[in-house]
């Protein structure tokens, strides 16, 4: 039985949903990133790494390249990239539409008056004439 289009989609959503992934297609968008320098990068330990980047490779999204004892890893299209550089215009437009309401807020923000002393102290208000006989 076929996959439906929404649940293949929700997959592919899922498996970008981990930082160390996400930082990995950000820096490859360059061109090839060699393992070690990747590491420096992103400063994680080479087991995590290798973990992340088997899970980008499996999807078919990055691709390893082998030359001598150095192992590299690029980007298997420029789709991807496409794809990152969406998701920074939209987070762009989102905080810029929340950075908007947050200034209205500021700006409709009106000091509340200060509670009269009796009232700070959980009396009640004097009455005009209390206390007089």
């Amino acid at each position: 039985m076929q996959v439906p289009l929404y649940q293949a989609k929700a997959e592919f959503f899922r498996m970008l949903g981990h930082p160390v992934r996400i930082r990995v297609l950000e820096l490859l968008q360059g061109g090839p990133v060699a393992v070690r320098d990747l590491l420096a990068e992103i400063e994680i330990e080479p087991s995590s790494l290798s973990q992340q980047l088997a899970v980008l490779r499996r999807s078919g999204i990055v691709v390893s390249i082998r030359e001598g004892s150095t192992v590299s890893y690029a980007l298997a299209g420029g789709d991807v990239a496409e794809l990152l550089r969406a998701a920074r215009r939209i987070l762009t437009e989102l905080l810029a539409g929340q950075n908007e309401l947050l200034a209205e807020l500021r700006q409709s923000e009106q000091p509340l008056p200060t509670p009269a002393p009796h009232a700070r102290a959980g009396l009640p208000a004097p009455r005009s004439g209390a206390g007089r006989t």
